[in-house]
């Protein structure tokens, strides 16, 4: 990491999906909103979701028009079982996809958790210029996703490169298409 440049703060929402999690017992979301707070990030909403189409297909697309959030973290609903739907409901919202995302933190389950990390769908993507991504619902895979990839990518001094730096250029798609 390269101190030169000045850490950047960024506007994070936390959003925990759920159908058994509520703000007392939600360790994943605690283990979000600690880490990204003691990185210097703000906290700017914290939400729980059942895990329901429609309940998280709206919520997260207010929370994708809201200007004051840069990035949204998730945690839960991408294992195999019936009720985890986060991957379904994200690809309908998602403009571009972050396959790196989800194939990097497999790769570093691997490491602790053997061939059991097939069963994460963990993944990322873009929408209206706001990075979403999606954990699964254990502490221990919060903590992996933010202390081996989330924290280097989410600060402007990651050296050779990192999200931050081109979060201004998310939009370019969008500026092109008006100008034709």
């Amino acid at each position: 990491m390269n101190n030169a440049q000045e850490f950047l703060p960024i506007n994070i929402s936390v959003v925990t999906i759920s159908d058994t999690r509520n703000l007392e017992n939600d360790k994943s979301g605690d283990v979000l909103i600690e880490r990204a707070t003691k990185a210097g990030h703000k906290i700017i909403l914290r939400e729980i979701v059942k895990d329901d189409f429609n309940d998280i297909s709206d919520l997260f697309t207010r929370l994708v028009q809201n200007k004051n959030i840069d990035v949204i973290i998730s945690t839960g609903g991408t294992g195999l079982t019936g009720r985890d739907i986060t991957p379904e409901v994200m690809k309908t919202l998602f403009e571009k996809s972050i396959d790196g995302f989800g194939e990097l933190f497999r790769y570093l389950s691997y490491s602790k958790i053997g061939t059991s990390a097939l069963q994460s769908r963990a993944l990322a993507g873009v929408t209206k210029g706001k990075y979403i991504f999606c954990l699964p619902g254990s502490p221990s895979a919060c903590k992996d996703g933010w202390d081996e990839i989330l924290a280097h990518q989410l600060d402007v001094r990651h050296k050779p490169c990192n999200f931050v730096e081109i979060m201004p250029r998310l939009q370019e798609h969008k500026i092109s298409r008006i100008k034709s």
